[in-house]
């Protein structure tokens, strides 16, 4: 059986309560396996654990008990990001800088350089749409521009996991029908997907299986077939 992209054991993050002698279940007994080159959606309102998990994941908040792994490495070692690219909910570029300008940024971060990150740039930016805006400042992009160049930055290095926090929140109809047809893409090249949403009818066309979480609980879990 084949090593999972993301492999989470047990995992519960408790928050304390300033002041008080209580604690805030942030995530409870999570067990969830996504098997690489699939698209998966973690499901449910806001508040219900699914960023917290992807933080975990990331090595961005530390778990108060369980295990996380990607692609067979415990994620608490810097070593198992190597294959990860990440787009937060909101994320944040230098508004001064070009969409050029930008990609090129994270790709000397990447230890990218000459003529291979010159071709990178152009690439990704043909990939996410934004070839007549490589000039344009970054300041004075809409908000679904912003999650296209979001996901250039995220491809920077060509991962082999794209964790995407809320891609489409906030994006207009045109913009999110482009990030999902981008999401697709990747799934075509092969890429594993983990994503969250709190709206099920705007992953239900990309997500080969869907985890529906509450209250830090996974409530329901398989295809969108079986659930619906």
């Amino acid at each position: 059986m084949s090593t999972p992209a993301v492999r989470i054991t047990g995992l519960t993050k408790l928050y304390p309560v300033h002041l008080r002698r209580q604690k805030v279940v942030a995530v409870r007994d999570l067990n969830l396996d996504v098997p690489e080159g699939q698209v998966y959606g973690l499901l449910g309102p806001n508040g219900s654990g699914k960023s917290t998990t992807l933080k975990i994941l990331l090595g961005l908040v530390t778990a108060t008990h369980g295990k996380t792994e990607i692609f067979g490495e415990d994620s608490r070692d810097y070593h198992s990001h190597r294959d990860v690219g990440f787009l937060p909910e909101n994320p944040y570029f230098y508004k001064f800088l070009t969409a050029d300008e930008t990609i090129r940024f994270y790709g000397k971060i990447c230890g990218m350089s000459g003529k291979a990150l010159t071709a990178k740039v152009s690439e990704l930016l043909a990939l996410v749409g934004l070839e007549d805006a490589r000039h344009r400042r970054v300041g004075g992009f809409s908000k679904g521009m912003l999650q296209r160049i979001g996901l250039a930055q995220a491809l920077v290095q060509d991962p082999r996991l794209l964790v995407l926090d809320e891609p489409t929140a906030g994006v207009d109809p045109l913009g999110s029908r482009q990030i999902r047809d981008l999401i697709l893409e990747m799934k075509r090249r092969g890429k594993t997907v983990l994503l969250t949403s709190h709206l099920l009818e705007q992953v239900q066309e990309v997500c080969d299986r869907v985890g529906i979480m509450s209250r830090g609980v996974m409530l329901r879990e398989g295809t969108l077939g079986e659930l619906i």
